[in-house]
């Protein structure tokens, strides 16, 4: 190990103990997204203490913020990036507690060396990654559009490389009736909850007609009110998911035709809209992710315990791989195999084997950064693979 890896080493070892009180107290205090004002505030004012310029309230989002140290001597701009929303009633079943203060001590170690490999080390705030992501404002205002590398790692219950996501549309599809007695008056009725029958089954026939990697699925989120009344208004909303965001917009063409042709044969009104962002497909840097691997590797992880990676959910992160190199790794914290999402997981994630683990993964971190600031032609690989 060189001796500027040594002082990260060091300088994250020793400031562990307060990582470790941070996480503990996201991880007890959980916040959904755009409401993490304890979490966004103590993680800003804890960069602050290490030295950084904090920007509040990026893009008016009152939980985001970017956090910037720049080096007197230039170099590569390195970005990572911290999540800590919750979810509804689980709490931090998806260890996002872990991923800011993994954040936040590689953020600590690389600042320790800053001088001495140059650029600029930035910490980006990045709240409600579970519903609107704000990575999706971010990038789309182009916040990322001058990092030369972007990353973060996720807590998990084994050790996954970075890997791939699905692109991903939201969509609500309202339909529109007249309502009517159903026993007295039924011709005088329109069926909304017809409408929305007919675009499941419609759905149903078009999944076999889509590639392997599609996922479309829904749920009736307005059905009627009562069994004797003609629904005059019922509602639906789907997820559509594959691997390009190419294909996912045409598959979203074909869903939505669904539903015009269900309110055409009944005569209902249609409307249609986004009711969540949409997320591009996560492409991994893999240039970038066997530089992770190879800390991971070094730091005692044999690589037969490393897995592929493939994430068959949908990451605002995706919308940041299109802008800049990006690696989305994940680190063991439970010895369980306990799935995120789920109580099992957000109880283990809160006890000092996932903390001790989160430490890790914060060096990990650090140490890609590192490898990326100090070696130049590294970067020109990690650059030329981005621009294919």
């Amino acid at each position: 190990m060189s001796d500027l890896k040594t002082t990260i080493h060091d300088t994250i070892r020793d400031y562990s103990s307060r990582l470790i009180e941070i996480a503990a107290f996201i991880g007890a205090h959980p916040e959904l997204g755009h409401e993490e004002k304890q979490a966004s505030a103590l993680l800003a004012s804890e960069l602050e203490k290490l030295g950084y310029e904090v920007d509040r309230g990026v893009l008016g989002l009152e939980t985001a913020f970017i956090a910037e140290y720049r080096a007197d001597k230039p170099g590569p701009i390195v970005a990572l990036l911290a999540e800590y929303d919750a979810l509804p009633e689980i709490g931090h079943a998806c260890g996002h507690h872990l991923i800011c203060t993994m954040a936040l001590g590689a953020a600590s170690g690389l600042r320790a060396v800053a001088e001495e490999t140059g650029g600029t080390i930035r910490v980006y705030g990045t709240p409600a990654e579970e519903t609107k992501g704000a990575k999706i404002d971010m990038a789309a205002a182009g916040l990322f559009d001058d990092c030369d590398i972007a990353i973060m790692a996720h807590p998990y219950h084994v050790y996954e490389r970075s890997g791939a996501s699905l692109a991903m549309d939201a969509l609500q599809f309202e339909f529109h009736g007249k309502a009517a007695h159903a026993a007295a008056n039924p011709d005088l009725g329109i069926n909304a909850l017809d409408a929305v029958i007919m675009l499941f089954n419609a759905v149903n026939a078009l999944r076999q007609q889509t590639k392997d990697d599609a996922r479309i699925h829904g749920i009736i989120s307005s059905g009627g009110q009562a069994p004797n009344i003609i629904p005059d208004y019922a509602a639906a909303r789907f997820y559509v998911r594959s691997a390009t965001r190419a294909y996912t917009d045409e598959l979203a063409r074909k869903v939505t035709a669904c539903a015009e042709a269900a309110g055409i044969a009944t005569g209902c009104r249609l409307t249609v809209s986004n009711y969540e962002y949409s997320y591009d497909e996560l492409r991994t840097n893999e240039t970038l992710s066997d530089v992770f691997t190879a800390n991971l590797i070094a730091g005692g992880i044999p690589e037969q315990d490393i897995q592929r990676g493939h994430d068959n959910g949908s990451l605002d992160l995706g919308n940041v791989s299109l802008r800049c190199p990006v690696i989305h790794p994940y680190i063991q914290v439970v010895n369980e195999p306990f799935q995120l999402h789920t109580v099992e997981f957000r109880d283990a994630a809160q006890k000092q084997p996932a903390y001790e683990a989160m430490v890790f993964g914060a060096k990990m971190l650090a140490y890609t950064a590192y490898d990326v600031l100090k070696d130049a032609a590294l970067l020109e690989r990690i650059k030329a693979e981005f621009a294919k």
